[in-house]
């Protein structure tokens, strides 16, 4: 057994440039996307075509949606810079009258005022009414008309004061601040104005580039030719669907007589899935060159999308129940959600940053002179782990960008290939329940019950209990004694690594505190999405300009060769090319997690409108039983549907079940987020199992699986079963432990 933990090869470290090449053998290899040959084709000024039409677009996007994010904060300080340089106190000249060039009054300062009197009078004509005449001495009253002529006089010199005033304001530097003020509020104004425009073009260029190069997320990914096959009909199939469902949908809306609000948001949806039916039937047609001859049916059901199992059963059941439009209906939750949705796609893309910084690195760095046990080792990357994954949304979003990096490590101190992929998969698992995660917000947003603040700050408590029975889990399941480094040669090394963390923590100290000071916006769940890709920006740019970047060993889930393992230049170029890849990566996640997201909405309108939730009970007969009814349901929602989508169902119906029964709200959804970590960690689709066999590779995956098949039931399994029993017990004692505590 002892041979069974003894590690793969020396102590390496897996850094930046390894993660830069082909870190996974999966269909989650953004550097090849849409090229499966591996060769790098043509390519205009140092860039792909790909990159090109879809890369830079979506990068724009990107940036787009940071301006938004960033423009009110950024464009309020904006304008209290402006009345601090240019406005004059003394003259009465505010910024904000400076925005514009003053209009010159039409008025007359300096009226012949006796003479307009009496061509008032003049043209008074009398009334033979006496109810008029009641008041026509206060309508022809001369001296009433002087004074308002006077009057009007001032105001109008007054007028032509601030006209002048104004004018001799308007200097050229003021004119080129204002263009600047002005065109930046026009941007923002108009991505204000259009967010869910900016949402479906990125959807929309995102799906493009993942039904390409083939990166849907599926239970396994196609290698024959019959998986290809079955693959790509299916998704022809799904995306017809969905397609049909589109164009229904306008139709109904044309058929209704009211002028359509926002008419692009049909076509765009129409001409999205319009154009994934054109590719998914080129796919079909044209095998690709790597698919290997034979396989079998059974297999190649398992590397159907996700996507397309549920743009089909959601599908079917809308058409056979005559339904044409209810697809695309609820897929328009997400327009209306845009908001959420794009800070979603902000955190992606810090999430891949942060791949290409080595702050992760770094950070273990700090721990490896202890020379802790693989299980002591994988509980304080867990602890790490937490708040980057509170900061990236979700945890898949965290296994995606560390993963592999976790993986490598806990193999590096010894760890099982089994051991390493259950620290792995459940790495994003304990931080879901810290600030600013998204899926809090969202839950607040929806539910008017409970609050940001509430959550979170059982959130941590929360924590606290499953990074502990991880720790008492792992301990009970090692098969090695546990050795440690003496302290004496430990805390040397470990004040020495601390050194190079620095630079990371004063970076990001000092973006939190210029936001906090010069935006007057401090960081917290609703500003996170636009800060968090700003800090990790500015990070890459570090990294990379840096000198003492260190040079990548060999990883055993990267293939790549030797020359890949030198560490990349420093400079712009650099710089410019780690963004370019971590925003090539996102493409590729926006496309294949939001179109998943986008298809559970579906599928959560499958759930409301089947009846299903009328079958069950509105209250309990006590508190327990309900507990125990969510508690379940919400383990089985976790395990067929995404976090985001999920949420936005149990929100419309299971929740008012649970604030029926005595509930209480934060009790219920704290309950709920551990349940759904549970659920994506449980076949049958197991979400963040499936996203760590992308970025570990299926070689990887098959090698432990064959290694420990000659073992017992739990070595067997152990990847599995270790996330499983760590949050089934935390899952319990969520649920039932403020029921006999508190009883409620």
């Amino acid at each position: 057994m002892a041979a069974e933990h003894a590690p793969l090869f020396t102590h390496q470290k897996i850094t930046t440039a390894t993660r830069h090449r082909k870190t996974t053998t999966g269909y989650f290899n953004m550097s090849q996307q849409g090229n499966p040959s591996g060769k790098a084709g043509p390519q205009f000024l140092g860039r792909t075509p790909t990159e090109w039409l879809l890369s830079l677009p979506v990068f724009s996007l990107l940036l787009l949606t940071l301006i938004i994010g960033t423009g009110e904060m950024f464009h309020g300080q904006l304008l209290r810079m402006g009345e601090t340089l240019f406005g004059d106190t003394k003259s009465g000249v505010q910024y904000f009258m400076l925005r514009a060039d003053p209009t010159v009054p039409d008025c007359n300062p300096n009226p012949d005022i006796d003479a307009a009197v009496s061509a008032q009078m003049s043209k008074a004509p009398a009334s033979a009414d006496a109810i008029d005449a009641l008041f026509a001495d206060e309508i022809q009253d001369p001296a009433a008309i002087k004074a308002s002529m006077q009057k009007a006089a001032v105001l109008c010199q007054e007028k032509q004061l601030m006209y002048k005033n104004i004018s001799s304001h308007l200097t050229p530097t003021v004119k080129a601040y204002r263009a600047v003020e002005t065109a930046f509020f026009g941007i923002f104004h108009f991505g204000m104005d259009n967010r869910s425009l900016v949402l479906l073009l990125m959807v929309l260029i995102a799906s493009i580039n993942t039904t390409l190069g083939e990166h849907h997320i599926a239970l396994r990914p196609p290698k024959t030719r019959t998986d290809f096959r079955i693959y790509a009909f299916m998704l022809t199939l799904a995306n017809a669907v969905l397609t049909f469902s589109s164009v229904q949908y306008l139709m109904m809306e044309h058929a209704s007589g009211i002028a359509l609000d926002k008419p692009w948001l049909y076509y765009v949806w129409i001409g999205m899935f319009g154009i994934l039916t054109l590719i998914s039937l080129k796919q079909l047609i044209f095998m690709p060159r790597r698919a290997t001859e034979g396989g079998t049916i059974g297999l190649a059901m398992l590397s159907i999308p996700l996507y397309a199992w549920m743009a089909l059963i959601g599908g079917f059941y809308f058409i056979s129940h005559g339904h044409f439009s209810a697809q695309a209906i609820y897929l328009n939750q997400m327009v209306e959600l845009s908001g959420i949705f794009l800070n979603l796609a902000l955190f992606i893309w810090a999430g891949m940053l942060l791949k290409q910084t080595q702050v992760v690195d770094r950070f273990l760095d700090i721990l490896r002179p202890w020379k802790f046990s693989p299980e002591m080792l994988t509980y304080f990357i867990l602890l790490g782990a937490a708040l980057p994954t509170a900061y990236t949304g979700a945890s898949g979003i965290f296994v995606i960008a560390a993963g592999a990096l976790i993986y490598n490590e806990v193999r590096h101190a010894g760890g099982t290939r089994q051991f390493a992929l259950a620290a792995s998969a459940m790495s994003g698992s304990l931080g879901v329940v810290l600030r600013p995660c998204l899926l809090i917000v969202l839950i607040a947003a929806l539910n008017k019950q409970v609050r940001t603040v509430d959550l979170y700050h059982w959130g941590i408590w929360v924590f606290f209990l499953t990074s502990t029975l991880f720790l008492i889990a792992a301990q009970m399941s090692r098969t090695q004694k546990v050795k440690i480094e003496s302290p004496k040669v430990a805390i040397p090394g470990m004040l020495r690594a601390l050194g190079p963390v620095l630079p990371y923590a004063i970076i990001t100290m000092v973006i939190v505190l210029g936001y906090r000071y010069l935006l007057d916006t401090k960081l917290d769940e609703f500003t996170a999405p636009v800060i968090m890709p700003v800090i990790m920006i500015v990070l890459v740019i570090f990294d990379r300009l840096r000198r003492d970047t260190k040079p990548a060993p060999i990883s055993e889930v990267a293939d790549t060769s030797p020359e890949d393992h030198i560490a990349p230049a420093p400079g712009l170029a650099a710089v410019e090319k780690s963004i370019r890849f971590a925003t090539n990566e996102t493409i590729g996640h926006i496309g294949a997690l939001i179109l998943l997201m986008a298809l559970s909405l579906s599928m959560g309108g499958v759930v409301e409108r089947s009846g299903v939730m009328e079958h069950f009970p509105h209250t309990f007969p006590n508190v327990w039983v309900a507990m125990t009814f969510l508690m379940v349901s919400k383990v089985i929602l976790g395990m067929i549907m995404d976090p985001f989508g999920a949420v936005i169902l149990v929100s419309a119906t299971l929740a008012p079940i649970a604030y029926n029964s005595g509930i209480d709200p934060v009790h219920f959804w704290m309950m709920v987020l551990v349940a759904f970590e549970l659920g994506y960690l449980m076949p049958p689709v197991a979400l963040n199992q499936l996203l760590l066999r992308q970025v570990v590779g299926e070689k990887e995956i098959d090698i432990a699986t064959e290694e420990v098949r000659h073992l017992g039931f739990y070595r067997r399994y152990e990847r599995w079963i270790l996330p499983i029993i760590v949050l089934s017990v935390s899952l319990i004692i969520v649920a039932y432990g403020p029921l006999l505590t508190f009883g409620k």
